[in-house]
């Protein structure tokens, strides 16, 4: 039976110094988990307890977000190192599993060397490379920033998740949790990790083609669909990379089937030519 172990939870000493917390559930071979925007452990827990089932789950506080530390000035690489603590906590072999842009974090972080067994890209949000989509991409970061830099965070929250779709009494609600208030300071770090502000977002194709290691692409059949164009993109660019679609879930899938999903890679060895091997992943009935 998975337990979460901790009063406390656990932590790893970065390479700047940063204290970086985390929860360890379950039994197995390790896994790290890194959620995206306005994400910490708690959020992600659900997720971390569906994979304990089958694996040793390190369940992250990112940087700057719930009982992890925040060494200014950000930069990525700083969170790419954050992970290499992590890996090392695990015993020096991990898979490692990113959700949006905790995907995209996970994505650069490997592609400049970081050393995992598997790695699983759940909906990264890169965008496309045309003009349109990258001013627009653009825009939206710099309106972020704009209220982060005037101190108002809970602006921030709703400036982001009424562009996303959000509907408008979820986003209120948001906007008012202290929890994600406190957090939303880090909105800007998912926003440096996305490139939102240099490259509009875009899709790295170049990091992508870097990436080495067996890596599984998920996406749901319910979300918009640029997370399945960029998510075929992506596998399409992959060395060794499989693509899945979740059928009929969204961004924030049933947390049963995603650990099914990743499960199997898991356990199935190394992936295979995404352009030769797309699966659809179905809920049970």
């Amino acid at each position: 039976m998975s337990t979460i172990h901790d009063a406390a939870p656990f932590a790893v000493t970065s390479a700047d110094g940063t204290r970086i917390a985390f929860d360890r559930i379950g039994d197995g071979p390790p896994i790290i988990v890194v959620g995206g925007i306005l994400c910490d452990r708690e959020r992600t827990r659900p997720l971390a307890t569906a994979f304990s089932r089958f694996a040793t789950v390190l369940n992250v506080d990112r940087r700057g977000r719930g009982a992890s530390g925040d060494t200014r000035p950000y930069a990525r690489e700083r969170e790419f190192d954050d992970l290499a603590a992590l890996v090392a906590a695990a015993g020096g072999r991990a898979a490692l599993y990113g959700h949006s842009s905790g995907a995209g974090l996970a994505l650069r972080a490997v592609a400049q060397g970081l050393t995992v067994t598997r790695l699983i890209l759940h909906e990264p949000p890169f965008g496309a490379d045309d003009v349109e989509s990258t001013t627009a991409a653009e825009g939206l970061a710099r309106s972020v920033v704009a209220e982060l830099d005037a101190g108002r965070g809970a602006s921030a929250i709703e400036v982001f998740m009424s562009a996303a779709g959000v509907p408008p009494d979820t986003v209120a609600s948001m906007s008012a949790d202290p929890r994600l208030v406190a957090m939303a300071h880090t909105m800007r770090y998912d926003i440096e990790v996305m490139g939102e502000l240099t490259s509009g977002g875009a899709l790295p194709e170049d990091e992508v083609g870097a990436i080495g290691v067996p890596t599984l692409v998920l996406a749901g059949s319910a979300s918009p669909d640029f997370f399945r164009d960029t998510a075929s993109r992506i596998a399409d660019r992959l060395r060794d990379g499989r693509l899945q679609i979740l059928q009929g879930e969204g961004h924030e899938p049933t947390p049963a089937l995603v650990a099914s999903a990743v499960e199997a890679f898991l356990d199935g060895g190394t992936g295979s030519r995404a352009g030769n091997d797309r699966h659809q992943v179905r809920r049970s009935p």
